[in-house]
């Protein structure tokens, strides 16, 4: 009778990644970011990789400290975000709609700021219905691999770390997640299966094939083994 009642209560909370994650857009910001950094001579290998899920705070602070060259890049991106699509990964709807029907509330743990986050809401205008909240890089002062916005996300609903799921694709977000003591699910659309297997609890293709019933079974057996 414990173990029945402990299996309908443990996912109550699932924290999403967005680019890469939720929405199809990692392959546009891969072009931004090389082209930005041939025409503006960055010399920074495979730019495009290291930053993908941090803050455009974080990728200045870490990799472009020229404020002019920081100011140009913001405009640009501002432009570029403005023009992008924001399609939603085959499944994502369905698995949405699962989740919360059983109860789960449903987070967007985001590196991207509010202004990126306007645009997506423009483009996909019924986005706020999805979610019961949106954490954008002004939520937290760390950006990812600091897990910080995954200890915040837990928060926000105040909810154990055992009844939270991760879902990410890049490797600083994995980093976060896993860092964070929360169950991380990684998602290889943006990386090789062998790339990410080592930062996450279970590797995932896609949603197409992940219902509420999955992650609740692999949430009650992983904490019941730890």
């Amino acid at each position: 009778m414990i173990y029945i009642k402990y299996m309908e209560n443990q996912f109550r909370v699932a924290l999403f990644d967005l680019d890469g994650t939720l929405i199809n857009t990692e392959y546009q910001y891969t072009q931004f970011w090389e082209r930005v950094g041939e025409e503006l001579h960055l010399n920074i290998p495979d730019l495009a990789q290291v930053i993908k899920g941090r803050t455009l705070t974080s990728i200045f602070q870490n990799f472009i400290p020229s404020v002019d060259m920081q100011n140009e890049i913001t405009r640009r991106l501002v432009v570029f975000e403005n023009q992008m699509q924001f399609p939603f990964y085959p499944g994502v709807l369905d698995f949405l709609d699962d989740i919360r029907r059983n109860g789960v509330k449903c987070a967007v743990v985001t590196s991207s700021n509010i202004a990126k986050m306007e645009a997506v809401k423009r483009k996909v205008p019924n986005f706020d219905k999805l979610f019961d909240k949106v954490l954008t890089a002004e939520d937290f002062a760390a950006s990812k691999p600091d897990p910080s916005c995954y200890i915040l996300g837990a928060q926000v609903f105040s909810a154990e770390k055992s009844r939270c799921v991760v879902f990410e694709d890049a490797v600083n977000g994995l980093q976060a997640g896993i860092s964070s003591g929360i169950f991380t699910i990684g998602f290889a659309t943006t990386n090789p299966r062998n790339v990410i297997e080592p930062l996450c609890h279970h590797v995932q293709d896609d949603f197409v094939h992940l219902s509420f019933a999955d992650v609740e079974k692999m949430l009650v057996s992983y904490w019941q083994k730890n």
